[in-house]
């Protein structure tokens, strides 16, 4: 019943969407027309074949977004379905902007199932996760000290952790390229914190001839062993000489660490520990350097009807999200924020499967083709998602003509300034004049977003490369933005 309830909700707020959209709904439409061309940039397709790179691998997508604009819409391989790597972000954040709204947030309250005599909780404190997809160390321990402020001192119940907001299920965090210690790699968690990353820093002492490895942050509980210090060898590669052996007690460094290596850190996603695990471990160092005592168990369960609500942690708005997102390529985010599309509309629990409907649901009410369309995970990490370029690219138009344009625009990289693009074309005429997102996976490149031509106009432009040679397309992407820039 609550499932029809919110489908229904759904398909009336998507109603709405359609009426209110109908000008990007022109717009997209009015981008075909007869004086396409079909052909390759010269100079993009001298590059493509130095990088051994054949056209058909190749899918291109431009579109001029004033009828002022010099430049005939180009189309090249457009309706083919490819792999996106990142650029489906552009999907998953223009579509949560529009159907949740940029002033969109999440919240993680605490709540206890006891009674407060003077500084001790004699009960459990619950956290209720809310799938915040960036609630980190700082605002925990600032959260924290709202409840310490409540005149919390000391737990005598259990750390209760209630997850219930997303569906249960297991995750392989090896499923997508067999390296599940990578950051990159961490699922979905109603109670993330932290992104479940750490970074290791490593410090060799010649004096005493150990490595002292220190967290951020820090985890109680858990003993850490370090690797031997080696006082000869150059740092080369020194993580793969290292082997990391996680558990629910203890973090093992198995391996030589080079003395030439000085001080380093290691960014890590610790997966064979449990999410509550964890969480239950960054709490207990956070709760004992604010003075407090905790000495109960941590265990997941449901907040119950009759606890107290103690204190709530209010996210940055989802505009604030997806810069983060966008500008970095956080992956996690993005699968939280798909998470959040679906159960807004259909329901708790989320899943990854509600968003996916919500999304094509929404793509198709703007007029945009989804033929083709493949979402996994709303972060494009996958080798299953598909998208076209004339899909993705109508999804720019539509988004440049939406009221939410600058929020998706503002977090889209800026060539040779800022994100995934900071240290791409700084030295060319594209420096500064080109809002892009970045996708890149093994035997996959590709671009999606904004330029701004030496003309003054701009165009949407996707660009997708899925061959085993994508990796070389990069002068041939350099090349078309080049193009684009001078000849727009």
């Amino acid at each position: 019943m609550n499932l029809q309830r919110g489908a229904a909700a759904f398909l009336k707020r998507l109603l709405m969407l359609f009426t209110l959209c109908a000008l990007p709904l022109f717009y997209y439409h009015a981008s075909a027309g007869p004086q396409e061309s079909h052909a390759l940039p010269g100079a993009v397709a001298r590059e493509l074949k130095k990088a051994k790179v054949p056209a058909s691998a190749v899918g291109l997508y431009i579109q001029p977004l004033s009828a002022q604009s010099k430049l005939r819409p180009v189309r090249f391989n457009d309706k083919t379905p490819y792999i996106p790597a990142s650029t489906m972000k552009v999907v998953t954040t223009w579509t949560a902007l529009e159907i949740l709204g940029p002033a969109h947030h999440w919240k993680t309250s605490a709540w206890t199932s006891g009674q407060q005599d003077g500084d001790v909780l004699k009960g459990d404190l619950i956290f209720k996760g809310g799938g915040d997809p960036d609630f980190r160390l700082v605002g925990f321990w600032r959260f924290l000290r709202q409840i310490r402020a409540k005149g919390i001192r000391e737990i005598q119940g259990d750390l209760v952790l209630d997850r219930s907001a997303f569906e249960a299920r297991p995750f392989d965090p090896a499923a997508f390229d067999n390296d599940p210690s990578r950051p990159y790699n961490a699922g979905p968690d109603a109670l993330l914190l932290n992104h479940k990353t750490l970074e290791a820093t490593f410090t060799p002492n010649p004096l005493d001839g150990v490595v002292q490895v220190r967290f951020s942050p820090e985890l109680e509980g858990i003993a850490i062993i370090p690797p031997t210090l080696k006082d000869n060898g150059a740092c080369n590669a020194w993580q793969k000489a290292i082997t990391l052996h996680f558990s629910e007690k203890e973090a093992i460094f198995e391996g030589a660490y080079p003395l030439a290596c000085g001080e380093q850190t290691w960014m890590l996603y610790p997966y064979p520990m449990s999410d509550s695990a964890f969480f239950g471990a960054v709490f207990a160092a956070l709760w004992k350097e604010l003075g407090g005592s905790f000495s109960g168990k941590v265990r997941e369960g449901v907040t119950p009807p009759d606890a107290s609500l103690l204190a709530e942690w209010i996210s940055p708005p989802l505009n604030e999200i997806v810069h983060t997102l966008n500008k970095h390529s956080n992956n996690v985010m993005a699968r939280h924020v798909l998470m959040a599309i679906g159960s807004t509309y259909l329901g708790d629990p989320a899943t990854p499967e509600k968003g996916v409907a919500a999304i094509r649901s929404f793509l198709s009410s703007q007029g945009i083709p989804i033929e083709g369309l493949v979402i996994e995970n709303g972060s494009g990490l996958s080798r299953e998602a598909r998208i076209s370029p004339d899909t993705m690219g109508g999804i720019l138009v539509a988004a440049w003509h939406s009221a939410v344009m600058p929020e998706l625009m503002a977090s889209l990289p800026i060539a040779g300034r800022d994100g995934t693009l900071a240290r791409s074309m700084r030295q060319s005429s594209m420096a500064g004049r080109a809002h892009l997102k970045t996708g890149a996976i093994q035997d996959v490149r590709a671009i999606a977003g904004y330029v701004l031509a030496a003309s003054g106009e701009r165009y949407a432009v996707v660009f997708m490369v899925n061959h085993p040679n994508a990796g070389a397309a990069a002068r041939a992407r350099d090349a078309l933005l080049t193009w684009l820039h001078d000849k727009g």
